[in-house]
Formats: structure tokens, C-alpha cells, sequence
């Protein structure tokens, strides 16, 4: 039976060295999931602005939800919760087809040649794809709504970095672990809608009350939707140092992640 390498040397080496193939797959990922729909690429747009303006209009029109800080406008609000999403949403998208990433595609499992541990790359390029959608989504109704983008916005890239990793490191757990209990598909669908109340997306984290706090900060998207907020919409520098440690962590994630799929793939083919 073929081993294959379990260190960060060899995820790196994987990347670089399938990366033409992995540029192929994602493009194919991201026509695929639109193909065949009247509305074709529209719905990359469409989508974001629906979900947008329903919840905009629940939290600040039904509940009379308001944003410390801020003079309490829907355009403001909707500006900070879109933030908040699109950020969010990075993590769901890779986070919620992760159990299926190896059971979606069995025919290549036997294939001997091909790099299984690329689909979490190309999982990860595709909700990046949307992630800039988002952003120009966002850029454009500041704009209109005559909101001024900060500078900081640049920093904007820093803070994706931790949250891709830790999308590469959920996917590849999560992939292998779904070939093997088939129920974790359904775990994933009710967590990551606990995990997206419990993140910072239509409240900030000052309005908890301090003794709970702690515990939303457990949450490891917590803290980067603070930063993601901070730089691109109230106009804050990145706390580098919380940033370098939420990188650390993600990637030390990542690599376990990825030894422990490497380790786990050559019963793929028994299962399957």
C-alpha cells in the first residue's frame, strides 16, 4: 500500500506542485455550481444581497437592532453585518462541504495519480471566489451609500489569511472524516448554525456582558470578525499581534489536518 508524506514540507510540495491542475478545478467548480440556472453567475451577486437585505431588515427594522458606536442608520448596519458575513460565510461555504469533498468525488479516489488532498484547495479557491464578489458587493454600496473606505481596508488580506487556513484545516479533518461516518454531514449543517450566532455578525462583542465574553472569544472566528470590521469599516489598524497568533494556531491546524488526512486516505477505496 502507498504512504504518503504527512509533513507541512509535503502540503507546500502538493500545492506548487499541482497548482496548474488546482487553477483548473476551482474555475470548473465555480461554472458548475452556476451552470444550467437561468440567472448563470448573477445568483454569486443576487444571493449575498438577499440574504443581506432580509437580515438587515429583521435586526434593524423588526428588533430595532443598533450598532454601538455608530449613528444607528440601516446603511450603517447593514454595512457592519455584511462585513461580518462575508468573512463568515468564507468558513461555512469550505466548513459545510467538507463532508462531502471525498464522497462527491469517488471516481477519483482510485485513481492512483491524483492528488485527493487538492479538493480542499480547490473547495477554498471557489469561497474565495465568493469572498470577492462580496467585497465588491460591499465596496459599491459604501460607496452609494456615501461611506468612506478606509485605508486600512488593505489590511483587509491579513486577516483572510488565519480564516483560509483554518478552512483548509476543517476541510481536509473533515473530508476524511465523512468517508468513514457518513453522519457527519448532518453535524456539520446544525454547528455551523450555532457557530454563526454565536460569532460576532450582528452584535459586536462589547455588547456582551463581560463575564460571557470570554466564552464567545473561544469561538476562533470571533476575534477575526472584530479585525475584518475594524479594518475595513471603522478605519482601525490589524492587532498584529493577535493576528500572528491566530496564523500560528491556524496553521499548525492545517498541518495536523493535513497529516491526518494523508494518514487516513489509503482507506478511501475500502470504504468507497
Amino acid at each position: 500500500m502507498k504512504e504518503y508524506k504527512l509533513g507541512p514540507a509535503e502540503l507546500v510540495a502538493s500545492f506548487l506542485r499541482n497548482r496548474g491542475l488546482i487553477k483548473s478545478l476551482i474555475v470548473r467548480e465555480i461554472v458548475g455550481r452556476y451552470r444550467g440556472s437561468m440567472l448563470g453567475m448573477v445568483w454569486a451577486v443576487l444571493h449575498p444581497l438577499l440574504m443581506l437585505g432580509i437580515y438587515t431588515f429583521v435586526f434593524s427594522v423588526v428588533f430595532k437592532a443598533k450598532w454601538g458606536g455608530m449613528s444607528g442608520g440601516k446603511a450603517e448596519f447593514a454595512i457592519v453585518l455584511f462585513c461580518g458575513l462575508i468573512l463568515f460565510n468564507l468558513f461555512a461555504d469550505c466548513f459545510t462541504r467538507a463532508p462531502n469533498l471525498i464522497l462527491g468525488n469517488a471516481n477519483y479516489v482510485k485513481k492512483v495519480i491524483f492528488p485527493l488532498e487538492v479538493l480542499s484547495f480547490v473547495s477554498l479557491g471557489a469561497a474565495l471566489f465568493n469572498v470577492l464578489i462580496g467585497i465588491a458587493v460591499l465596496v459599491i454600496f459604501m460607496v452609494i451609500a456615501g461611506v468612506g473606505i478606509p485605508w486600512t481596508a488593505l489590511y483587509y488580506p491579513l486577516v483572510l489569511i488565519p480564516v483560509c487556513l483554518l478552512c483548509l484545516a476543517s476541510s481536509w479533518f473533515l473530508s476524511s472524516l465523512g468517508v468513514y461516518f457518513r453522519d457527519v454531514g448532518q453535524i456539520v449543517t446544525v454547528f455551523i448554525t450555532i457557530l454563526m450566532f454565536l460569532s460576532p455578525i450582528f452584535f459586536p462583542i462589547s455588547a456582551i456582558p463581560p463575564r460571557f465574553q470570554g466564552l464567545i472569544m473561544l469561538n476562533p472566528l470571533a476575534g477575526l470578525i472584530e479585525q475584518a470590521r475594524g479594518v475595513f469599516v471603522q478605519g482601525l489598524r490589524p492587532d498584529f499581534l493577535a493576528l500572528g497568533m491566530n496564523s500560528l494556531v491556524s496553521l499548525v491546524l492545517a498541518t495536523l489536518a493535513f497529516a491526518w488526512f494523508q494518514k487516513t486516505r489509503r482507506g478511501f477505496a475500502d470504504v468507497l
